[in-house]
């Protein structure tokens, strides 16, 4: 089995929650263990809550009021990929993924995007500006997944 989708969202925060649903609802009606999903969903609402927080400016035009998800469910394995059209990561994504302070309230979603996912990549797009933050997991089935041939 396959599934592959792209949305490309505004930078608002009632977007988080909708790209949130689709990837829970497209794990539901693949027959996605819940605890997987659930993984995958808290890793991609920390990653569209940076795209929405940090991943625009004023200076460059129209696409940075936009980010992009996309999920690609494919045999045992989910890829998720965010990216945005802001300034990018520093160079030298050392100082992104330090640990925050436990009383912090910012800084902590990368860190936790990389305990939920199997394999994460963060940095920048290739030529055009912009933040990627893509992470893998492999996928458990619920007993009776309803998108596998029978």
């Amino acid at each position: 089995m396959s599934i592959w989708w792209s949305l490309h969202l505004r930078r608002e925060a009632a977007s988080v929650p909708l790209a949130r649903r689709l990837l829970l609802g497209t794990m539901e009606s693949a027959g996605v263990d819940p605890d997987i999903s659930y993984d995958l969903s808290v890793a991609l609402t920390e990653a569209c809550a940076n795209a929405v927080e940090h991943g625009g400016d004023d200076v460059r035009g129209s696409s940075c009021g936009a980010y992009r998800v996309t999920a690609y469910l494919d045999g045992d394995q989910c890829r998720i990929e965010v990216a945005d059209f802001g300034p990018g990561f520093p160079a030298g994504n050392a100082r992104v993924l330090r640990k925050a302070g436990e009383d912090a309230e910012h800084g902590r979603g990368l860190c936790l995007i990389r305990e939920l996912a199997d394999h994460v990549h963060i940095g920048n797009r290739p030529g055009r500006g912009g933040a990627v933050v893509s992470f893998d997991k492999i996928l458990k089935w619920r007993t009776a997944p309803s998108l596998l041939p029978a």
